[in-house]
């Protein structure tokens, strides 16, 4: 299965969410190196995978680049297992975040000390 990864930085408004992406990629490879999953490669099949699927969460997030951190979403689009999967690699990696990655470290944490958006209007609804 390819690894691919979309680039959100060719647009000015898609800047927090190539840096959520990259993030997630760091606490991934953090993980799987720290836990022995793949001594070569970057990512073993079962992080590659998470990474895969948190991208595709990220291009398809009804709030765009307004998207607050997954804690203080009020939409939760990761299915049960996945969103478990993430919350162990975060709480293993974010610790080791702040040596290996300081300055994703610090950003993560002021993107999370915003306040979640409302939900967007459905199309087609007035608001009331």
């Amino acid at each position: 299965m390819p690894h691919h990864v979309v680039e959100f930085t060719s647009d000015k408004r898609f800047v927090r969410r190539a840096r959520e992406l990259k993030t997630i990629e760091a606490m991934l490879r953090l993980y799987c190196r720290g836990h022995d999953h793949s001594p070569r490669a970057p990512l073993c099949a079962d992080c590659a995978a998470l990474l895969e699927y948190a991208t595709r969460r990220l291009e398809r997030c009804v709030f765009g680049d307004a998207k607050p951190t997954c804690t203080n979403c009020v939409v939760h689009c990761y299915s049960a297992e996945q969103r478990e999967q993430v919350r162990v690699v975060m709480k293993w990696a974010g610790p080791r975040m702040a040596w290996r990655h300081p300055i994703l470290s610090i950003f993560h944490l002021f993107d999370g000390r915003r306040p979640a958006p409302l939900l967007p209007a459905k199309p087609g609804q007035r608001p009331e």
